[in-house]
């Protein structure tokens, strides 16, 4: 379905995937809309100077997949911003060398006081009735989906996203919610530097030790559930380590406590920790020693390190940036980099990025829920303000991706949410993902505390010929030249001759602009990047 030609998505979207009523009802909104400059738009949100997106061509195809896959979304801003820098290598080294000082995360989308309450404040308040644990979570996915949209660092981004997916705490329920935030905050601090020091503190993470036990594990009842985990999912992987591996693995992590059900404070106690010879694959120790936190470094600064982490943990990074199945020769070459320089994350993603089998894998990976909902925020520059209602922007974006298929950090289980393809590919994810498209291109859904870019502002060159129309928003729209067959769709859905001249006052600008940027929303090269 996601890899139908550009023909059908016309037919898509000119179609609106929407009850007869209800298309009739958009159809108003939007003629009115487009007639007045978005005049129907919440008055309350702060205009913003028109942004003329420019055709840039200097652009390789390797700037362009550079730009697709460590970021949530190309723009016309981020193009220019690609092309001052020299290209996607040196826009990419210059995102990793700047990403805290260009990371306004304590601006960016930072609209929801709760997310700064102390974990005790959070329980005490939702013990009496006050914000309840599913209210804190949401906040927390809203306030990352609206990071993704604005932040300037999005290497940053993309890479928290991989370390929270990969050491996933589900972002859902009543359980972890008064530490999921700090987590959220850790891996974010974490997501460029080294393994074998993002390992250890979010192993050991109240939001860690709640979510798989670890915090309720003692000598006397060694729980083994993050022991395990650690070992299958975090590091080694399966097939590299037995069941007495997980027994002894689960007794180096007890005396980490939490204060479970009264205050969720973290402590450590030398009473519960399991004293006694322990082997874990190659890693053995005496630990006779009650206070048990040095064997427990030692022990996960062995496992960041191990060779078997090494593949597993490049493994993920190629299929997240390269393709579903990446080859073999490819992961033994990330891991050589890996171990070599300390399991620092850069040089593994520069080398990755040099490698041939990156820069010919364009188009390989198609966009989960939540990537493709932000991309298409992003492309489109809508700008989102702090939520005023319970309709704004910013919390009907997560809505958004709740409805294509999964909203961030959602997945229950701890292997976090799947990274392929496959798992995303259905008819009913590609009409969601049309419906979502069609909103977002009337302008009709979110319509409170956002403002979107005017067909003006798109084409501000006008006159041209709808030709020209059609190849510019190609290029801001789909990130490349015009692809075969895109024209012919145009022009279908439109209703627009292609050596038409358009002008500011003709109907493709007044009336049926929607269509075209529905289009292109909809062409399957947006599906995938």
């Amino acid at each position: 379905m996601l890899g139908s030609g550009a023909t059908g998505a016309a037919g898509g979207v000119a179609s609106g995937l929407l009850d007869p009523a209800a298309a009739g009802r958009a159809r108003r909104r939007r003629r009115h809309r487009y007639k007045t400059g978005h005049e129907s738009v919440d008055r309350s949100v702060e205009p913003v100077s028109p942004v003329a997106p420019r055709p840039i061509t200097a652009l390789s195809a390797l700037d362009r997949h550079v730009m697709n896959r460590f970021s949530f979304g190309p723009n016309t801003a981020l193009q220019q911003e690609v092309l001052a820098a020299g290209g996607g290598v040196a826009w990419f080294n210059q995102q990793v060398a700047t990403a805290y000082d260009r990371d306004r995360a304590a601006e960016i989308g930072d609209w929801w006081p709760l997310l700064h309450q102390d974990p005790l404040t959070l329980w005490r308040n939702f013990q009496n009735g006050g914000a309840r644990g599913i209210d804190v979570t949401q906040a927390f996915a809203s306030r990352e989906l609206v990071r993704r949209v604005q932040s300037p660092s999005q290497v940053l981004e993309v890479m928290t996203e991989f370390w929270q997916n990969h050491l996933h705490v589900p972002a859902v329920g009543d359980r972890m919610f008064m530490w999921r935030v700090p987590y959220g905050d850790l891996i974010r601090r974490c997501a460029l530097g080294r393994y074998d020091e993002l390992l250890p503190q979010a192993v050991l993470h109240p939001a860690m030790l709640i979510y798989l036990d670890g915090g309720i594990s003692t000598r006397t009842h060694p729980n083994e559930n993050l022991g395990r985990e650690l070992l299958e999912l975090h590091t080694v992987g399966r097939g590299n380590y037995t069941e007495d591996d997980v027994k002894n693995s689960a007794r180096i992590l007890t005396g980490h406590r939490i204060d479970v059900s009264r205050t969720w404070a973290p402590s450590y106690r030398t009473t519960d920790h399991w004293t006694g010879p322990v082997r874990v694959m190659d890693f053995s120790h005496a630990n006779t020693n009650p206070d048990g936190r040095a064997v427990t470094a030692a022990y996960l600064r062995y496992l960041a390190r191990h060779p078997a982490t090494a593949r597993r943990i490049c493994r993920l990074l190629a299929t997240w940036f390269v393709s579903d199945q990446p080859s073999q020769a490819l992961i033994d070459q990330l891991a050589a980099v890996y171990l070599a320089n300390n399991t620092a994350v850069a040089p593994v993603l520069r080398a990755l990025i040099a490698s041939e089998e990156f820069r010919s894998s364009t188009l390989a990976k198609l966009r989960d829920p939540s990537h493709d909902v932000v991309a298409t925020h992003r492309v489109l520059g809508t700008q989102i303000s702090a939520p005023t209602t319970k309709t704004s922007a910013a919390i009907v974006l997560r809505q958004q991706a709740e409805q294509v298929g999964m909203g961030p950090y959602a997945w229950s289980t701890p292997d976090g949410a799947p990274i392929t393809g496959d798992s995303w590919a259905s008819p009913a994810r590609a009409l969601a993902s049309m419906r979502v498209h069609w909103a977002l291109a009337g302008g009709y859904n979110p319509t409170a505390d956002i403002r979107y870019r005017t067909p003006q502002e798109w084409v501000p060159q006008l006159p041209m010929t709808f030709r020209q129309v059609v190849d510019s928003m190609s290029l801001a729209v789909l990130n490349e030249p015009t692809p075969a067959g895109l024209l012919q769709a145009a022009t279908t859905a439109t209703g627009v001759r292609a050596d038409e001249t358009i002008t500011s006052g003709h109907v493709l600008i007044t009336t049926r602009w929607n269509r075209l940027l529905g289009l292109l929303l909809d062409h399957p090269h947006r599906y995938r990047h």
